[in-house]
C-alpha cells in the first residue's frame, strides 16, 4: 500500500498568513495534486513539471471566475516555491 504524499506537511514551510488563507491554499494545493495525479500518475509535487501546473491551470481553473483563477494562481506560487523553482505562469 503506497502512502499518500502529505501536502501539509509539504506547504508547511511557506504557509502564512491566517488559518482560513491557510485552510484555502492546503485545499486548492489538494485539488491540484489529485488533478495531476489523475491526469499524470504523480501524486508527488517533487516530480511534477510546469508542463503539469499550465495544464491544470488551462484545464482546470480557465472557467472559473477571476478571483478563483487569482487564488489558484497564488496557491501554484506557493507550491513553485517550495519547490525551489523559478517557473513563471501568467494571470
Amino acid at each position: 500500500m503506497n502512502k499518500s504524499f502529505d501536502m501539509e506537511l509539504f506547504l508547511r514551510a511557506v504557509l502564512t498568513g491566517s488559518h482560513t488563507t491557510r485552510q484555502r491554499h492546503l485545499r486548492q494545493a489538494k485539488a491540484i495534486q489529485i488533478a495531476i495525479a489523475n491526469r499524470w500518475q504523480r501524486d508527488n509535487p517533487w516530480t511534477w513539471q510546469r508542463k503539469h501546473l499550465v495544464w491544470f491551470l488551462h484545464h482546470h481553473v480557465n472557467q472559473r471566475s477571476e478571483s478563483t483563477r487569482y487564488y489558484y494562481l497564488l496557491t501554484i506560487h506557493l507550491l513553485v516555491h517550495r519547490l525551489g523553482k523559478s517557473w513563471q505562469f501568467n494571470r
